[in-house]
């Protein structure tokens, strides 16, 4: 199906034909240029007629027309097909607290912090899930959604990628972070729906238990899966203050009937995505999508060969 993006632009079509019948002819302030008289008739025995004649007549006015198409977004409804859709939703909820600044992973021989560490890993992660639908939530002492529920998983890498500590707070409400993707999640009407929570801390802010809140999922039919995201737990030998409650994000999980990884270094952080990748998903074909392909490129093309070979024929006038 063709149409014009804005067909209004049209109406410019017979503005120099009305601009030379209305407007006065312009008058010459210097007399006519003198030629030899036998060059003279020679002029006169010129064909006025035939193609070459009537180019510097045809080429402006092709020149204008295809413009004026141009500008008029000449577009052709295509079909994409069908998107390939796993028929999965997933929301990755990223603790962003204080305690993320901690420099205890190993990337290529370099010490860096438990978020650079997230950043290369999520992201990665992120860019693999072609065909789900992703949010991101990021939380400290408050949560917010940084991306909405998109195929667009590029952008949620992104969005990783960028992710700055200190934003929402330092302090660490993981029930409130979970409690915001399963708000989102619960008007899903995906086959399958899926948080995957990573935190390396405490819950030390939160309005609801961690438990609870994975209680609540289990009622809306959303799984759960936690990565436990640090060198030691509380409980362990050399436990500090910014050591994870790996025991309270594996209640979170078993709640839902979900996993929950233990990480410690970066390689264990890479398996969790392969490991995802294996959990249930039902593949379905979404509907296709029509867009609009624009076709203003073609006579704009046009009009500039014109362009170009009027300007050629008058640089070879005598």
């Amino acid at each position: 199906m063709w149409s014009l993006a804005t067909p209004a632009a049209l109406l410019l079509l017979p503005l120099p034909f009305l601009a030379r019948r209305l407007l006065p002819p312009v008058v010459h302030a210097r007399a006519a240029l003198l030629v030899p008289p036998t060059i003279a008739r020679r002029l006169g025995e010129a064909p006025r007629h035939g193609l070459l004649v009537r180019l510097p007549v045809l080429l402006p006015a092709l020149v204008w027309t295809c413009l004026v198409v141009a500008l008029a977004g000449p577009q052709r409804l295509a079909d994409t097909g069908a998107l390939p859709v796993s028929g999965r939703d997933i929301v990755l909820v990223l603790d962003l607290s204080g305690s993320m600044e901690t420099e205890d992973f190993q990337i290529d021989g370099r010490t860096v912090s438990r978020l650079d560490a997230v950043k290369a890993v999520g992201s990665a992660f992120a860019r693999g899930r072609a065909g789900d639908r992703m949010g991101l939530v990021i939380f400290a002492e408050t949560p917010y959604f940084a991306t909405p529920m998109t195929y667009d998983t590029e952008a949620v890498a992104r969005a990783i990628e960028g992710a700055t500590i200190g934003i929402s707070g330092r302090s660490t409400a993981i029930s409130d972070g979970l409690g915001l993707a399963l708000k989102r999640l619960s008007a899903s009407d995906a086959a399958s729906r899926v948080v995957v929570l990573l935190s390396d801390g405490v819950d030390t802010s939160g309005r609801v238990a961690p438990v609870g809140a994975s209680r609540l999922a289990r009622e809306l039919g959303i799984r759960v899966h936690t990565i436990a995201l640090g060198v030691t737990a509380t409980g362990e030998a050399g436990a500090t203050r910014d050591s994870v409650d790996a025991e309270t994000l594996e209640r979170m999980a078993a709640a839902t009937g979900g996993d929950t990884f233990r990480v410690r270094t970066t390689a264990d952080l890479a398996t969790v995505s392969g490991e995802i990748d294996r959990m249930e998903a039902t593949a379905h074909q979404a509907e296709s999508v029509s867009v609009q392909q624009p076709l203003w490129p073609w006579p704009a093309g046009l009009a500039l060969a014109a362009g170009l070979a009027l300007l050629a024929g008058a640089g070879l006038r005598p």
